[in-house]
This record gives C-alpha cells, sequence and structure tokens, in this order.
C-alpha cells in the first residue's frame, strides 16, 4: 500500500512558478513509476508528466519546455517545477503513482494562475 501526500500549489501570478511535492508513504517506492495529472473544472483529468522507476521522463505537450518532472527515491518523493505559468495550468494537481495493474492517487493540491 501506498499513501501519497500532494503539496506546494497555490495562487501564482502569469509566468510565475511552482514547485509541487508528492510524498509517499509505504514500501518499495522506487519501483514505481510516477506521475502528475492535472483536472480543470469541467474538463478530464490528463497526464502532465511521468517518470519511470528508471528515470525516464515524458511530459504533455502543453508544457514541454516550462515544466519538469523528478523524483527523489531516498527521501520518497516526486517532485514537478512549473515555470512560466499559464492561467490555462490552473488545475488540481494530483499525484500518481503505479505499477502494473496497481495504481495510488493523492488526494490533489489546487494550482490558480491569475494576475
Amino acid at each position: 500500500q501506498v499513501q501519497l501526500v500532494e503539496s506546494g500549489g497555490g495562487l501564482v501570478q502569469p509566468g510565475g512558478s511552482l514547485r509541487l511535492s508528492c510524498a509517499a508513504s509505504g514500501n518499495a517506492f522506487s519501483i514505481y513509476a510516477l506521475g502528475w495529472y492535472r483536472q480543470a473544472p469541467g474538463k478530464q483529468r490528463e497526464l502532465v508528466a511521468a517518470i519511470t522507476s528508471g528515470g525516464t521522463t515524458n511530459s504533455a505537450d502543453s508544457v514541454k519546455g516550462r515544466f519538469t518532472i523528478s523524483r527523489d527515491n531516498a527521501k520518497n518523493t516526486v517532485y514537478l517545477q512549473m515555470n512560466m505559468l499559464r492561467p490555462e495550468d490552473t488545475a488540481v494537481y494530483y499525484c500518481n503513482a503505479w505499477r502494473g495493474p496497481v495504481s495510488y492517487w493523492g488526494q490533489g493540491t489546487q494550482v490558480t494562475v491569475s494576475s
């Protein structure tokens, strides 16, 4: 069993930066692939960025060059560095850990980009 707790969300002006963190409890954190998803009001949840257990990353076209996902297995934490934020990045951001058919979700953290 893995429990995920996100933090770092908040209100930021367009062009600003935030770093989201997702701390995991439980065993074998390093074997899980990890991802950040987001869901804006009235829209489906979408993948923002992901990182495999081996450290390979991918991200959505809409955030390429602006967002970076990373993980620290020693701290059981995955991060999402978000730069050059836009109003359309406003959403609840969720952390996900998965391996095969097993998947865990955090409770989400709100990110609001507004002047």
